[in-house]
C-alpha cells in the first residue's frame, strides 16, 4: 500500500492506494467514527458491497443502493440516501462510504455535506477516473437538467482508499474514460508525466498492474499539491478543468450519460487544444502530439455533430467558472504549462465552435 497525504489542516486525510485494501483488516474500520452508512448503486453493490460490509467488522453498519448511472445524479435519487439515514436514526457521528465510481462519489459526499449539517465520509473509489479525480479534493454535488454539477457543496472525506483490484471489473469504455482525467494531469501541470503517459500507454490499456497503480499515484500526488493550494477553486484549481467547460456543455446537451464523463472531456481538450493554437499559445506540433495520445487511449478528439455553437455557448453560459457573465477557459502554453483566462481573444474560441460544429464523432 501506498499512501499520499493531502495536507489541509484540520481537514487533512490520507489516500491510500494498493491492492486487496477492500480486505485490509482494520484499515476502512478505522477511519469510522461510530455506524457507517455504506451508499453504493446496483451495479457495484453485487461485487463489493459483501465485501465492504465485512470490512467493517464489528461497527455497526447498514447499506442504501442507488440506481446506476451519470442520469440518476439528481436530487430525487440524493433522497434516498437522506431517507435511509433518517430510517435508521443515523446521527452526527456517522459515517458515509462512497463505494462506487465518480457518481457515488459526489452523491455521498453531498449527502455528507448535508445530512444534520455535516457528517464524515470516506470515499471508496471503484473506477480509474474516480481514483485519480473525482474521490479527491472535496468536490461533491448533483446534476441539473440544465446543468451539471450545479448543486453541491465542497466536503472533503476523512480518507480515500483506492483498491486497485476494483479496477478488474471495470469495462474498457470506463477504463478509457477514466484516462482522459489522467492525461489532463500531464497536460496542466506536469510534462514529464506526460511523456510517462506517452512511453505506457500501452500497459495502461492492458492493465499492467505496476503502470497503472503508478498512473493513480501520480495523479493522486498532482491533485492533492494542486488542492493544497487553492481547496475552494479561486485559483490554480481551476486548471484542472481543462476540457471541462466544453465537456459539460456536451454531457448536458447530449443527456447525462450519453457521452461518459471522460469522453466529453477528452473532446472538451482537443477544442482547448485548438482554441490555445488559434490564441497563438501553442503550435501545431504541441497540438499534433496531443491529439495523438488522446487517440492511443481510445478517446475522442471530435464533439458530437449535434452540438452546435449556440448549443455549446448556451450550457457554457451555465458553467461554475464563467464570473461576472464572462467565460474563462483553461487554455494551455504548452505540454505541461496552463493557464486560466477570460480575457481571450473571443473569435478564437467561436472559431473553435465552428470548427467543431457538426462533426461525426465516435466515442472511442
Amino acid at each position: 500500500m501506498q499512501t499520499v497525504n493531502i495536507d489541509l489542516g484540520n481537514r487533512s486525510y490520507p489516500i491510500h492506494i494498493g491492492s486487496g485494501l477492500i480486505d485490509q483488516q482494520g484499515l476502512l474500520a478505522s477511519h469510522v467514527r461510530d455506524r457507517a452508512m455504506v451508499v453504493t448503486n446496483e451495479t457495484i453493490a453485487p461485487l463489493y458491497l459483501d465485501k465492504t460490509l465485512a470490512a467493517l467488522g464489528n461497527v455497526p453498519s447498514s447499506s442504501v443502493i442507488l440506481k446506476d448511472g451519470e442520469s440518476f445524479k439528481n436530487l430525487d435519487e440524493l433522497n434516498h440516501i437522506f431517507s435511509a439515514l433518517l430510517n435508521e436514526n443515523f446521527d452526527r457521528s456517522c459515517t458515509l462510504i462512497a463505494l462506487g465510481g465518480g457518481v457515488i462519489g459526489d452523491m455521498t459526499g453531498y449527502a455528507a455535506a448535508s445530512y444534520q449539517r455535516g457528517v464524515d465520509f470516506i470515499q471508496l473509489p471503484t473506477t480509474l477516473l474516480s481514483q485519480v479525480d473525482s474521490s479527491v479534493g472535496g468536490k461533491t454535488g448533483v446534476n441539473h437538467a440544465l446543468g451539471k454539477n450545479m448543486i453541491g457543496a465542497f466536503h472533503q472525506p476523512v480518507a480515500v482508499i483506492a483498491d486497485m483490484d476494483t479496477l478488474a471489473t471495470l469495462d474498457e469504455r470506463e477504463l478509457r474514460a477514466g484516462l482522459a482525467e489522467v492525461i489532463k494531469y500531464g497536460f496542466i501541470i506536469d510534462s514529464d508525466f506526460f511523456s510517462w503517459l506517452e512511453d505506457n500507454m500501452d500497459a495502461l490499456l492492458s492493465r499492467d498492474p505496476a503502470a497503472t497503480g503508478e498512473a493513480v499515484r501520480r495523479s493522486c500526488e498532482i491533485k492533492a499539491r494542486v488542492v493544497e493550494a487553492d481547496e475552494r477553486e479561486h485559483g490554480m484549481r481551476a486548471l484542472l478543468n481543462l476540457g471541462h467547460t466544453f465537456g459539460h456543455a456536451i454531457e448536458a446537451a447530449m443527456g447525462y450519460g450519453t457521452w461518459l464523463h471522460g469522453e466529453a472531456v477528452s473532446a472538451g481538450i482537443a477544442m482547448a487544444l485548438d482554441t490555445s493554437v488559434r490564441l497563438g499559445l501553442i503550435d501545431e506540433a504541441i497540438r499534433t502530439r496531443g491529439l495523438r495520445l488522446l487517440e492511443r487511449a481510445g478517446l475522442p478528439i471530435r464533439a458530437p455533430s449535434q452540438m452546435t455553437p449556440e448549443v455549446f455557448l448556451k450550457y457554457m453560459a451555465r458553467d461554475k467558472k464563467v464570473s461576472a457573465g464572462a467565460v474563462r477557459l483553461i487554455l494551455l502554453d504548452g505540454i505541461g504549462r496552463s493557464h486560466v483566462s477570460a480575457d481571450f481573444d473571443h473569435s478564437a474560441l467561436h472559431a473553435t465552435l465552428e470548427h467543431f460544429s457538426g462533426q461525426e464523432s465516435a466515442r472511442g
